[in-house]
């Protein structure tokens, strides 16, 4: 299996992606790597690292889409970018998924223009995954549909408990309803009619508040692209701030350093369920390929999962299932 890698995508490249890649390969011996991105800068980061050459290979794509730049423009005037020329090898059937940690919209535009849609599916949507203290949640739309139609809303929870349930390995994923209220009747016109709509599936939960998102009431979590990206983002901001809370009362209350050292790595182990690393990378559901993306801020480990990730993709076949999931 070939697993293409965007060796210039992200916050760190290409230290991060190309070991990332390597660390892949030795965890997988049944893959291969293609990195893609300027050949000059891959071979001589290659050359700082021991690899088993054959399989890691170089496709060459000069143009680098930058983390700022915008999606749609950028896609139409990079053709030549490693998200560009990696999906379109994906495309083609040159590899069998496409892995970035790049510009998250560039990736998206790009999916969805060359790879398309599935059949049957409406819009592709955005899956990340979202820390409880029962474990980790999925939360569909992130960001990519600002505005969604009741039957879009659907397909997003059909999308997501297979997802959750092939890549997971959650066995029965129950899924709710992000609104103001947990009765049938609260919030706008708009979600009393996806109430209705996601109410004939058997593992609907009904609606759920903000402040049962971290308590993990449900193990998919439906909104819109707008609601679900002001969630992830406030989500991210959960860490630093308790850390920066803690440090500024534990100097106030005197605290050595030996003190703050231990409450730091009792704060650590304890978070470690919110740390997108085990995960590394979520594919866009609902496109015609397999299509992953991770945090710009992607470590070595997080990359390394992310390819994995990608495997599991594949070898699960998860498209099919989609497809039959929507078409039946």
């Amino acid at each position: 299996m070939l697993i293409a890698v965007d060796a210039v995508g992200g916050d760190h490249f290409p230290e991060r992606p190309i070991q990332g890649a390597i660390e892949a390969i030795k965890e997988n011996k049944k893959i291969e790597i293609l990195l893609l991105g300027p050949e000059d800068l891959i071979k001589k980061e290659l050359e700082t690292k021991e690899y088993d050459s054959g399989r890691i290979h170089i496709h060459h794509a000069p143009e680098i889409i930058g983390m700022d730049e915008s999606p749609a423009s950028a896609v139409k005037s990079k053709q030549q970018s490693s998200i560009a020329v990696g999906i379109t090898a994906h495309k083609q059937g040159k590899c069998n998924a496409f892995v970035s940690a790049g510009n998250t919209g560039a990736l998206l535009a790009a999916s969805t223009f060359i790879l398309g849609k599935l059949e049957g599916v409406l819009r592709p949507t955005i899956a990340v995954t979202y820390p409880t203290i029962k474990g980790v949640s999925l939360l569909a739309d992130a960001g990519a549909n600002l505005e969604l139609k009741p039957e879009m809303y659907v397909q997003f929870a059909k999308m997501c408990e297979i997802f959750a349930r092939e890549i997971m390995g959650i066995q029965q994923p129950t899924i709710g309803l992000l609104n103001i209220g947990e009765e049938p009747e609260k919030g706008l016109d708009l979600h009393k009619a996806v109430f209705k709509k996601l109410s004939e599936l058997p593992n609907f939960q009904g609606n759920i508040e903000g402040k049962d998102i971290l308590f993990g009431k449900s193990d998919i979590y439906i909104t819109d692209g707008f609601t679900g990206n002001l969630i992830l983002k406030f989500g991210e901001s959960i860490p630093d701030v308790l850390k920066y809370l803690l440090k500024k009362k534990m100097d106030e209350e005197n605290f050595g350093e030996q003190e703050q050292k231990m409450v730091f790595s009792i704060i650590a182990k304890t978070m470690d369920t919110f740390n997108y690393e085990h995960v590394g990378g979520l594919p866009f559901l609902g496109v015609n390929g397999v299509s992953l993306v991770g945090h710009g801020g992607s470590s070595v480990t997080a990359i390394k999962n992310m390819i994995l990730n990608a495997v599991r993709c594949v070898e699960s076949e998860i498209n099919k299932k989609i497809v039959s999931s929507l078409i039946n």
